[in-house]
């Protein structure tokens, strides 16, 4: 009888032992939720639906406006659609070229307004730099964005909540470019075009050596059939 009881409290001792370590470790995982495609809305999307042959070209705009408009005529040319997230002090600063991006028909989304490291906000610098910019694009061009890039790719579980708060959804990327360091036009291409998948997000910047990768990336997007689609659309 003794042994018997002394069975059970060692096992009662294991047992107790392994909830407190499940508890401990979930305690000390990271703040920023695991992002995929039909996930929660508050979670990072990384991807657009890896069912449909889509693909969106995403461009983040704080500078390089002259490029900026060549990207919108060079998109326009081919008849394809992109998403644009502005900064808010750019926006402020070019009214033309933002109507220009609206009335291609392309999205504008949001990309903070002073380009901050997200992750080493508060809650309410989130916030801020967030709704900022939707107050300054509605007022210049009448657009709401929903859509949310943050610099850097920098965030944390209080730019989601704060996204999450103003109806934004936080967007990422599948595909790097890296144009803002490297300057060869085949590496865009490359890095553009390689490995292709469904519902992929391909992140650029207004660059001259991007601009010239552009009509490449697009001929070959067409060529294996994958529509090109704002993120919006790729995403829902």
């Amino acid at each position: 009888m003794k042994r018997l009881n002394r069975r059970i409290t060692i096992l009662t001792n294991v047992a107790l032992l392994l909830i407190f370590t499940a508890v401990f470790a979930v305690s000390f995982l990271p703040q920023t939720i695991v992002p995929i495609y039909g996930g929660d809305q508050v979670s990072a999307i990384y991807n657009g639906n890896r069912e449909k042959p889509n693909v969106s070209l995403m461009f983040n705009v704080y500078e390089n406006t002259e490029i900026v408009n060549a990207i919108v005529d060079t998109l326009d040319e081919y008849n394809v659609k992109a998403t644009f997230f502005v900064g808010g002090c750019w926006a402020d600063d070019n009214e033309q070229t933002l109507l220009k991006i609206r009335d291609s028909g392309h999205e504008i989304a949001n990309h903070g307004y002073f380009h901050k490291d997200h992750k080493n906000l508060d809650y309410d610098g989130n916030k801020q730099e967030i709704s900022s910019t939707g107050t300054v694009v509605k007022s210049l061009c009448g657009v709401t964005p929903t859509l949310f890039a943050p610099p850097s790719g920098s965030f944390s579980s209080l730019t989601l909540e704060a996204a999450y708060d103003l109806n934004y959804k936080v967007v990422m990327w599948s595909k790097d470019t890296i144009d803002w360091r490297d300057s060869q036009t085949d590496i865009i291409y490359n890095r553009a075009t390689k490995n292709l998948e469904n519902g992929d997000l391909v992140l650029m910047h207004p660059k001259a050596h991007t601009l010239d990768a552009l009509p490449s990336i697009i001929t070959y997007y067409k060529s294996v059939n994958f529509s090109i689609v704002t993120v919006s659309e790729n995403i829902a």
